[in-house]
Parts: structure tokens; C-alpha cells; sequence
């Protein structure tokens, strides 16, 4: 069923167009598969080889409306800041006892982890477990900071961290199918937006090659990077 389902949708998107972002904004609703509502991913491929450090693209961006998840956040600091994070809504707070119960139980029931500078030291034994996940705290992204009250409020309000795989690609999710168009659009621009100043040094040629969107299960609509600003 779900295959029959899928080639109704795929047989929606014309094969070989780039659309519009407006276009694939509209679209995007009309070929979801699932009956629950998807999560709507971007693809970005970019003109830059990671093996070479000057051309790695990292960085984090606030989403304007979010992405249609509720995100957990667990912070690592102690005193002031571990109330600063309290108050500003984490769903866990906590020092010494919250970092090994992340490295003895391999604990990682969140979506973020924040740390004070003066808790790098403890959260660095962390490594095996945050790492492959992508959890480990990064004063380039904001979750190393002295600032908990933001770093918590921007994961909280739609906060989404990229980085560049082996071939020259970023995925991210950037909302949910049910959004409005105009909603998913300026998440879209965001986050474009964010990759295009997280430009390496090192990137020759064109930079942003392809985009497209999906929704968690159906099929990909590519979008036509022509007509985006700054691309």
C-alpha cells in the first residue's frame, strides 16, 4: 500500500523540473505518503570536498517558526546558571551526576546539550557517546556559552544545527508538512540563508549546486537554486 501510495505522489512531482520555492512550498503538502504529519527535509548540495578542513561548513540556525517538534534540551552548569537554565525551561539540568549518567548509561534521550565553558572539562569525556550523535556541545554553535538563558531558548524556539557530510551534503529537517506555505518558505530562506554565510574559505566554484525538499516519506522536489538569494 505505502508503495502504491508513493508512486501516486512521485507521479505529482514532473520529473526533471526545478520548481519554484513557492511552487515546491505548495507541492510539498500534496504529495506527503504518510497520514501522520511528516517532517519536511532539505537536501543541500554543495560545491565543497570536507575531506579538506578549509571546506568544511558547519554552523546552527533559529528557524523563524520552528520546527514543529518539541526539543529537549539538558544543560550542564552548576549554580547560577544551572537556576538561569532552569528558568529558561531545560528539560534537564545538571553536573557531575548528569554527565555520568550519560557515559555510564550512554544516556541520550535529548535533542541538545548545552554546557558552561568551566563544565568543558567534565563533558569532554563525553566524546564516544555525544559525538556520533552529534550532541557534543560546540562554542561555534552556541551550546558552549555562558549565555544558558539563550542557548536554552534557542533550542527550544526551532534551533537547527548543519553540518556537511562526506559527499558535499546537508540534510536537515526544516518543519512539518502542515505548515503554512509561507511558514515552510521563510524556514527555508533561513536556512539557506545560514549555509550561504557559512561559506569556507576554501569553497571554489559554485557553492550551492542542488536543493530539494521532501517530506519525511514521499518524494523529492527539487527546487531551482536560480532564483535564490544570495545562492
Amino acid at each position: 500500500m505505502a508503495g502504491k501510495k508513493f508512486k501516486a505522489a512521485a507521479s505529482k512531482v514532473e520529473s526533471g523540473k526545478r520548481f519554484t520555492l513557492d511552487e515546491a512550498c505548495t507541492l510539498l503538502p500534496d504529495v506527503k505518503v504518510a497520514s501522520f504529519d511528516e517532517t519536511v527535509d532539505i537536501a543541500v548540495r554543495l560545491g565543497v570536498d570536507p575531506k579538506h578542513a578549509d571546506q568544511m561548513v558547519r554552523g546552527a540556525v533559529v528557524l523563524p517558526h520552528g520546527t514543529g517538534k518539541t526539543l529537549r534540551v539538558v544543560v550542564i552548569a552548576k549554580g547560577d546558571k544551572a537556576r538561569e537554565a532552569q528558568e529558561a525551561g531545560a528539560d534537564h539540568v545538571g553536573a557531575e551526576e548528569l554527565v555520568e549518567k550519560i557515559q555510564k548509561e550512554n544516556w541520550t534521550d535529548f535533542d541538545s546539550l548545552v554546557a558552561t565553558p568551566d563544565m568543558m572539562g567534565l563533558v569532554g569525556r563525553l566524546g564516544k557517546v555525544l559525538g556520533p550523535k552529534g550532541l557534543m556541545p560546540n562554542p561555534k554553535l552556541g551550546t558552549v556559552t555562558m549565555n544558558v538563558t539563550q542557548a536554552v531558548t534557542d533550542a527550544k524556539s526551532g534551533q537547527v544545527e548543519f553540518r556537511v557530510e562526506k559527499a558535499g551534503i546537508i540534510h536537515a529537517g526544516i518543519g512539518k508538512a502542515s505548515f503554512l506555505q509561507e511558514d515552510l518558505k521563510a524556514n527555508f530562506e533561513a536556512f539557506v540563508d545560514a549555509i550561504v554565510k557559512a561559506k569556507p574559505a576554501g569553497a571554489k566554484g559554485k557553492y550551492v549546486k542542488k536543493v530539494a525538499m521532501s517530506s519525511s516519506m514521499g518524494p523529492g522536489v527539487k527546487v531551482d537554486t536560480a532564483e535564490l538569494a544570495g545562492v
